[in-house]
């Protein structure tokens, strides 16, 4: 396999996994998440990744969000299943899984914790990459599992040789690294990476790229038309949308990926509340923002943005297709 073997491109969420106040998962918000997503006209999502705590569910639950999530979206958009564990073995499970409920794909990172050397990184990925038939998508995520994939002299290309792989979600928060990711194996395999600011729009018409998947989706009234126009290649109404994406985002999260006023999770599900989207709540070891300070921040963020009347209008226009 290859990047022509999957049309994955443009602007995807990865999306949370709804909580209850008890810590119950709750698959109705979730499949509701699915709606608001297709009703916003994403062009894939990601379930089971960081944003979606997978780290704290237990394996059964992990096969729970994926088939209600895949059930919900209904062929809609691709739907990628995060497979992320600390061991081959686990990992190769839930990805067999994730094919039994028709998923599109699957991603993981390397091993947690671990700190993998270059042979066993690749070794990681191939067993579970060929655990299934489905296309495979690397992800490089250094603030959460303390390796940075970039740093390894070839590492990536290796990666983009294996059979299974046809993607890297390359969310370093080393710009230029990401870059060289994209000079390096594009032509191979499709790369996610931080492009929704303009010098990210400079990349993806020049040197190449085919997206990001973004936490929570929240920017999806700005986000889904810049790469309609990007696809257009109409520079000037890309950059009007991708100026209205940084005006939220850039507030809200910083360039390692961190969150300006909480961690970024509990940050993105306070503003799907003050949004009216079904979020839900966090589960532990992370805990909600209470603080009436904090929260003023970001409803003074929200409404700056304008995004709440954004997302009323697209996900209207959506029902309205």
């Amino acid at each position: 396999m290859n990047r022509d073997d999957v049309a994955w491109s443009g602007y995807w969420p990865a999306a949370p996994t709804p909580f209850g106040p008890a810590g119950d998962l709750d698959t109705d918000a979730l499949a509701a998440l699915m709606n608001l997503y297709a009703d916003m006209e994403v062009d894939g999502v990601l379930v089971n990744g960081s944003t979606g705590e997978w780290f704290s569910q237990t394996d059964d639950e992990r096969r729970t969000v994926a088939e209600v999530a895949v059930d919900a979206v209904a062929g809609r958009f691709p739907v990628v299943i995060g497979v992320s564990a600390y061991t081959a073995k686990q990992s190769s499970e839930l990805a067999v899984h994730a094919a039994a409920t028709g998923a599109d794909g699957v991603l993981a990172t390397p091993p947690p914790y671990v700190h993998t050397s270059a042979d066993e990184t690749v070794q990681f990925f191939r067993t579970v990459s060929t655990a299934t038939a489905l296309p495979f998508m690397v992800y490089n995520w250094p603030r959460g599992v303390s390796l940075d994939l970039g740093t390894i002299p070839g590492l990536f290309s290796r990666l983009a040789d294996l059979d299974q792989v046809v993607a890297i979600k390359d969310s370093t928060g080393d710009w230029l690294s990401m870059l060289d990711t994209v000079e390096t194996v594009s032509d191979r395999v499709r790369v996610f990476g931080s492009f929704l600011h303009r010098r990210g729009l400079a990349a993806l018409l020049e040197l190449g790229g085919d997206g990001n998947i973004d936490g929570g989706g929240v920017g999806a009234p700005y986000a889904v038309p810049f790469y309609r126009a990007v696809a257009a290649r109409d520079a000037g109404t890309a950059r009007e949308w991708v100026d209205k994406y940084r005006a939220l985002s850039g507030r809200l999260v910083d360039p390692d990926y961190s969150g300006v006023y909480a961690s970024p999770i509990p940050q993105l599900k306070a503003v799907m509340k003050l949004l009216g989207q079904p979020g839900g709540e966090v589960r532990e070891p992370l805990l909600p923002i209470t603080d009436s300070a904090t929260l003023d921040a970001l409803r003074d963020i929200v409404a700056a943005s304008g995004i709440a009347a954004a997302s009323a209008h697209a996900v209207g226009a959506g029902r309205a297709a």
